[in-house]
């Protein structure tokens, strides 16, 4: 007998593998409750959301954007049911049935459980790291490549893979000259990736190289680096280091409980994504590195959710709910038509005419946000503070500022990353948070300075 209290299936991550996941077991009557994740491990969306162009995708011949194209997927899952929660798993207890999960806002108890967590970009750890991170160090050459600093000056990344050799490329739109350090004399990227990076103009490889530290002061001004052939040490005049250099396994909360193989990726039965735990099921990156593809990690969350109906039929747990119309496609996902017109009544506004007037005639808190197209944390942040500016419709004056468009205006304020929120009341910044925050921190800081 099903229990109406306890969840049919819980799916821990997002990405290809966890939104497939999500939209098989909604389209089998399942209604899967899905933690898309937050800040531990990456964004939700997985690391398609720091991807440009993805040109390899079925179905989309002329490619598409990693962004658009987890935004599609995620859409689709909404629409068949799932119940999506842009929150971190910080608990989880397979030691009784059924299984626990708990964030930091909810516990949730369910039957099974697919872990699609993925895996998280790798740092290197030099001595000054701490100190230049977002003031010349990045993870993600996508998300803040786009960033002022980085114009017109010296780039390094760091690795010798597909997507080191990406990010390079990438960056020549915005650096004057990109270097890539690499620690052997070849590159582990596909013969593609590879040839484009070597013939490019404004690309210069470093090879049998490796970095040893950070120069500068306020921000970054040069990387010290070594030849590790000859011991030689020299100093690469760059502003900006991006890293580019493997992944982690997200695995923490599985240690003790799950079989892990040496490096710390859960171990399923005969390549597929059973686990040592009946119940338990594991897609995408998290059980695969070796492919480590979109199209791999969206057919495991398929293998998963049909396994994890067929187990639960099986024990008799199942509790099928009602989906005889899917839902709406959610509206942060649907193209609207963009107001062009100025008027100063209304609470939300785009770019950098707005912004000057709000800012000489608004007598509201004036809340901006500096995005860059394809920053990851953007998007992630994007639904978050859209329910906290709904909160406060009317009250006050809310701006985007799309930092590719607006550079003078990102150069001016002292944008260093995205996505950044600005507070300015009476003409005066009066608080300034980078990054992503919970829904809560963003209606603090709002109601803290509405007068």
């Amino acid at each position: 007998m099903a229990n109406p209290t306890v969840e049919n299936l819980v799916i821990i991550g997002s990405g290809p593998a966890g939104y497939t996941a999500a939209i098989y077991a909604g389209r089998a009557h399942l209604k899967p409750v899905v933690f898309e994740g937050f800040q531990l491990g990456g964004f939700p969306g997985g690391q398609l959301m720091t991807t440009t162009e993805v040109e390899n995708f079925p179905g989309f011949p002329e490619g598409i954007t990693g962004p658009q194209l987890m935004a599609n997927i995620k859409a689709q899952a909404q629409r068949w049911g799932a119940q999506l929660y842009t929150e971190d798993a910080i608990a989880v207890d397979l030691s009784q049935r059924p299984f626990i999960i708990r964030s930091q806002e909810r516990e949730v108890k369910a039957h099974s459980l697919i872990i699609a967590t993925g895996a998280t970009a790798k740092r290197l750890g030099l001595p000054s790291e701490k100190q230049f991170w977002n003031r010349g160090i990045s993870a993600c050459a996508i998300c803040d490549g786009v960033i002022p600093m980085f114009r017109g000056v010296e780039l390094v990344v760091i690795g010798a893979g597909d997507s080191a050799a990406e990010e390079a490329i990438y960056l020549t739109k915005y650096g004057s000259l990109v270097h890539l350090l690499v620690r052997s004399e070849k590159m582990r990227a596909s013969k593609t990736m590879r040839d484009r990076v070597l013939h490019h103009p404004k690309i210069k490889v470093h090879w049998y190289t490796e970095a040893v530290d950070v120069v500068g002061k306020e921000t970054m001004t040069g990387l010290q680096v070594r030849n590790n052939q000859t011991g030689e040490e020299s100093t690469i005049a760059a502003k900006g280091l991006f890293y580019a250099i493997g992944h982690k396994p997200n695995t923490d909360l599985f240690q003790g409980q799950l079989e892990l193989d040496k490096v710390g990726y859960i171990t399923t039965k005969n390549g597929g994504v059973e686990t040592s735990l009946e119940g338990v099921f594991a897609a995408g990156d998290v059980q695969d590195h070796e492919f480590r593809q979109a199209i791999t990690a969206a057919g495991t969350g398929c293998m998963a959710a049909m396994l994890a109906e067929r187990w639960l039929s099986a024990q008799g747990l199942i509790q099928e709910f009602d989906l005889s119309s899917p839902a709406e496609i959610p509206a942060e996902t649907q193209i609207t038509e963009i107001v062009t017109e100025f008027n100063l009544q209304i609470t939300r506004h785009e770019g950098g005419h707005a912004l000057r007037k709000l800012f000489h005639e608004s007598d509201r808190l004036l809340v901006v946000k500096y995005i860059a197209p394809s920053c990851s944390p953007c998007h992630a942040l994007k639904p978050i503070l859209n329910k906290v500016i709904d909160e406060f419709d009317g009250k006050i004056h809310f701006v985007e500022i799309d930092i590719d468009k607006d550079r003078e205006i990102a150069e001016n304020a002292g944008v260093i990353g995205t996505p950044t929120v600005q507070l300015f009341k009476n003409q005066e910044l009066v608080q300034e948070v980078r990054g992503v925050k919970q829904k809560s921190e963003y209606r603090q800081l709002i109601e803290s300075n509405i007068s």
